[in-house]
């Protein structure tokens, strides 16, 4: 599968274009293609989409458009390419599948090429790129951003012609490139740049006369557009040409290069990875350059600062024939590198007689300046501490260069190219261990060494030290050495292997730490969370926010935690390594008393609690002042977390999984407890995260019984009804709501027991038990009454009402749904009143009043889609459909219908699902197309089959007897009848009441 956005936007599987709809779609797979394999926020697509006015359902829009998307992209067999990610959509993608990543990629390796002075090379790189170019980029697309996307991208192209050019120039090809930049120049008449390039290779090919009049040309078009004189590229080109200079640029001779000093450590053999990091030390180190060539390289312990600092030192070694020297200034150690002795060092290296060696530093650097100027010498500076230590060690003359590594960044270091060096990626990782340890061991047990790697965090020292552990065990397989990792309290000793240990690396950064640096640290080790803002430190050190985010920068700066992002709300958050997270637990186990891990651990769940809440709400929202929250941050700085509560919580959702665990294995059940059933309604069950809702709670309810806590585990059992329940796992969900309800009724719960009894109605409604839900709910109302539950007893009568229509009581159902309508509105609860006016609609079509069904259902879909909410404005959308089929204007809905269903699929809605492709049955069979209705109802019939809904699948089998029997099949149509029949009366739902339906003719 290719993207196409250099030309016409398009995706080819197999060479075939695939078919992606009008502008608006084109327009987000263009954007999500240009930023391929990076999340794009929502935000941004909608801006990209519609600029600053956005329609009022400009969210659903981009559902749709994503869900036609994916079925376009299903042809090519991976429609999750396009996925759904931290507040946004990701085109999940290798560069190589994407053009214009194949474009910059080649370009980028081409301008590589020539620096090192392969010319050739280099322009067949370049060629590759530029053929790319399929015509104007982005066609098909649409909007501001394409706009100004499609003059940035053709800006790019023409540089890169201009960079070809320039080597082909270099190299005499002038002749062969005149019909090119004319066309070039007639369509860019005002680029210096390539009317230059014109000259020179008109001049190149004898037409000096054409060259001159070019200028002039270019010169008149100037003055005439925008009043200037030409600049200095086109007047040089012009003066290069009235001089009749034809000379092309020769190797330059080196001069003889220098014996000593050669002080580079050892190039290791198997050096892997780091592509991209070392072409760029190298490019900067060898390039020449108008000022001091200066390099700092920095990164977290074990990153392999050292070991790429030496390859490229090696890499680069012969642009610097008059030597290179090197230094190790033990900059974490506690004895570090006195900057005059290593100037001594140096001094020697260079001839320099001990007795006339100064014996002040500033005179050392002096001396050592002066003996560098004009000689290209390479300076090689490992593991410094700060600037102070680097400065007197590096070169003065602007022909020698310096590469300094450090684990914090030296940004006082005036005039470096800095350069981070994370984690390897997945496959350098796998690399490394594979040239370690050898292919045949590693293709053995491929799952495994994957997850060796993944373990040691692609730390290349972790990985290096996995991996010679291995080679000094010839017998042992990769995964055992994968499981002794998995225990985590050993990650740190098995990273031991001679004098290269993982732990000793941490613990010298470890040890140079302020006590409260060291606090934050090992604190947040044994909190076990791997990302997170600033504002934590603040419950872990007892301190006020302002405090807790200088301690976490300064951690920053000694490069145990990393800056990772900047969320979709624009809050810095922070991301602690793996194997620093286990170093930090593990110091934390060692100097933490019990007890106050347990006091840290429950001050920070108990603030991140009160953040879901207030998130929950929608809005920021100052807490009493009894909360734990203000007690460490003021309010302004609370509201600056929760700008964008969504984003807030795609940010920290995963810590928060990991927060619930943490507590609950430490026996915190009480804030466990109300965690897990915060974020159950806050935001697992909104967002269908299933698989967190699921973890949350059982680690809770494990900690619940552990503990005796009755209410909790009841609690907790409701939680986990209310998951199966939204998963369509209808039996599960009942047993998990009778066992909350026997807690609560063992504890005395009264209005546990009344919440229960509603919950298990709900399920029971949708399970076809309509007797059972009657039962619980007439149990529940009175309760509910009694105990002042106002907005619960709302939610009682709404049920009721469901349940009222499903037995064919219409008028008492009627009476039921409009009370809860109203006590909805009454309450201010907007989406819940949309759900109900979507039930009135389901009592009136029932009884024939399609007028105030269609009116209800409308009311329903406009007040969903303005809350944004795709899911349940599918199920309105899906009631408005069933009263236009009934008023003959099925065909109406039918796209929205489709809509709808792509909805369901990509929310994981397996109810949805059936129910869209029973109405969408019904449309195509009121419509005739017989054949297209039998296929979406024997689809829907399977969904309810699968869920165990047979009061769904018998409805399903009504349409689907119908439609067999317009078709002719006869007997397969009485078959369905009888079985749906049968459901009916077992269940005692309205349909037993009702006739059999006639086909309609067959037309034609």
């Amino acid at each position: 599968m290719e993207f196409h956005v250099l030309g016409q936007v398009e995706v080819a599987v197999d060479g075939r274009a695939v078919g992606l709809g009008g502008p608006k779609p084109r327009t987000l797979l263009a954007l999500l293609a240009v930023h391929a394999g990076h999340v794009v926020p929502l935000e941004q697509v909608i801006d990209a989409i519609w600029g600053e006015e956005p329609p009022d359902q400009a969210r659903a829009a981009v559902y749709t458009y994503v869900s036609a998307l994916r079925r376009a992209l299903a042809a090519g067999g991976d429609p999750d390419v396009l996925a759904r990610s931290g507040g946004g959509y990701r085109l999940a993608v290798d560069l190589d599948q994407v053009d214009l990543h194949v474009f910059t990629r080649d370009l980028s390796a081409g301008r590589r090429a020539r620096a090192a002075g392969e010319p050739g090379r280099a322009v067949a790189l370049m060629r590759d790129a530029l053929g790319a170019w399929r015509g104007t980029a982005l066609g098909g697309t649409q909007g501001r951003w394409a706009e100004n996307e499609r003059a940035r991208l053709e800006e790019l192209r023409v540089a890169a012609l201009e960079d070809r050019v320039d080597v082909e120039l270099e190299t005499g090809e002038g002749e062969s490139l005149v019909p090119e930049l004319t066309s070039a120049v007639a369509a860019h008449p005002l680029r210096e740049r390539l009317r230059a390039q014109l000259m020179l290779a008109l001049h190149q090919s004898g037409r000096r006369a054409d060259a001159l009049a070019c200028y002039q040309d270019g010169r008149t078009t100037l003055l005439d557009e925008l009043g200037l004189e030409p600049g200095p590229v086109l007047q040089s080109a012009h003066e290069r040409v009235l001089r009749d200079e034809h000379e092309t640029p020769a190797d330059r001779p080196r001069p003889e290069a220098q014996r000593v000093p050669s002080q580079l450590p050892f190039d290791i053999a198997d050096f892997t990875g780091r592509a991209r990091e070392a072409a760029e030390l190298a490019r900067n180190l060898s390039e020449p350059a108008g000022g001091s060539r200066l390099c700092a390289v920095y990164g977290k312990p074990g990153s392999g600062k050292s070991t790429v600092a030496a390859h490229v030192a090696h890499r680069v070694r012969e642009h610097f024939p008059d030597g290179q020297l090197y230094a190790s200034l033990r900059g974490v150690q506690a004895v570090r590198a006195d900057p005059a002795e290593v100037l001594a060092g140096f001094l020697r290296a260079l001839g320099v007689p001990d007795q006339d060696i100064p014996a002040r530093q500033e005179e050392r650097a002096q001396l050592y300046r002066t003996m560098l100027a004009d000689r290209r010498i390479l300076v090689v500076l490992d593991d410094a501490s700060d600037e102070r230590q680097v400065r007197p060690l590096l070169p003065g003359g602007h022909t020698c260069a310096a590469l300094v590594t450090s684990r914090e960044r030296l940004g006082a270091v005036g005039g470096a190219t800095h350069l981070h060096l994370p984690v390897l990626d997945d496959a350098e990782a796998l690399e490394l261990l594979t040239r370690v340890v050898g292919g045949t061991r590693v293709a053995e047990q491929p799952e495994a060494a994957r997850e060796l790697v993944r373990l040691c965090g692609n730390l290349p020292l972790a990985v290096r030290i996995a991996g010679a552990r291995l080679a000094a065990r010839p017998r042992w397989p990769v995964g055992k050495l994968t499981e002794r990792l998995r225990v985590q309290h050993r990650v740190l000793q098995e990273l031991t292997l001679g004098d290269l240990e993982v732990r000793g690396s941490l613990a010298l950064s470890y040890d140079d730490l302020a006590d409260r640096e060291r606090a934050a640290l090992r604190r947040l080790g044994l909190l076990d969370v791997s990302s997170f803002g600033a504002w934590v430190a603040a419950p872990l050190l007892d301190c006020d926010g302002h405090e807790a985010e200088e301690v976490v920068e300064r951690l920053v700066d000694a490069q145990l935690l990393d800056v990772s992002t900047v969320d979709d709300g624009g809050a810095v958050r922070y991301q602690i390594h793996d194997l620093t997270r286990a170093f930090a637990r593990e110091r934390g186990e060692a100097e933490e008393s019990g007890d106050d891990a347990k006091a840290v651990t429950a001050r920070a769940a108990e603030c991140w609690l009160e953040l879901v809440e207030l998130a929950g709400r929608r809005a920021p929202h100052v807490p009493a002042e009894t909360g734990s929250l203000v007690r460490y941050l003021d309010p302004a700085r609370i509201d600056e977390i929760l700008t964008d509560p969504e984003a807030w919580f795609d940010a920290e959702q995963t810590g928060l999984v990991g927060v619930v665990e943490r507590v609950s294995g430490l026996d915190l059940t009480d804030v466990a407890t109300r965690l897990a059933a915060a974020l159950c309604s806050s935001v697992f069950a909104v967002r269908n995260l299933f698989g967190q809702w699921w973890r949350t709670h059982n680690a809770a309810l494990a900690a619940a019984r552990r503990t005796g806590d009755r209410t909790g585990e009841a609690r907790l059992l409701s939680g986990l009804g209310w998951l199966r329940y939204e998963q369509d796992r209808f039996d599960e969900s009942i047993a998990y709501h009778e066992q909350a309800l026997a807690a609560y009724e063992l504890g005395g719960d009264r209005h546990g027991q009344a919440m229960s009894r509603l919950d298990l109605s709900t399920v029971q409604c949708e399970y076809g038990q309509f007797a059972q839900a009657r039962q619980s709910l007439d149990l529940a109302l009175p309760e509910l009454r009694e105990l002042g539950e106002e907005q619960a007893v709302v939610q009682a009568l709404h049920g009721l009402g469901r349940v009222l229509t499903e037995q064919g009581e219409l008028d008492d159902a009627l009476i039921a749904a409009e009370a809860a309508a109203a006590g909805y509105e009454k309450t201010d609860d907007a989406g819940s009143r949309a759900v109900a006016l979507r039930s009135l609609s389901l009592v009136h079509r029932a009884a024939g009043r399609l007028g105030e069904a269609a009116r209800h259902s409308q009311e329903a879909v406009d007040l969903l889609r303005g809350l944004g909410d795709p899911l349940m404005s599918a199920y309105a959308v899906q009631a408005l459909a069933k009263v236009r089929i009934r008023q003959g204007r099925g065909d109406e809905v039918r796209d929205d219908m489709l809509a709808c269903l792509a909805t369901c699929h990509e929310m994981q809605d397996g109810f949805g699902q059936g129910l869209m492709l029973r109405t969408l049955g019904e449309l195509e069979l009121a419509a005739g197309r017989f054949p297209d209705a039998r296929a979406h109802l024997e689809r829907s019939v399977q969904w309810w089959d699968a869920l165990v809904l047979p009061v769904w699948r018998a409805r399903a089998l009504r349409d689907l007897a119908t439609t067999l029997d317009a078709l002719g099949e006869t007997a397969a149509a009485e078959t369905a009848w009888t079985e749906a029949e049968g459901i009916f009366r077992l269940h005692g739902s309205r349909e037993a009441r009702e006739p059999r339906r006639l086909s309609r003719p067959v037309r034609g």
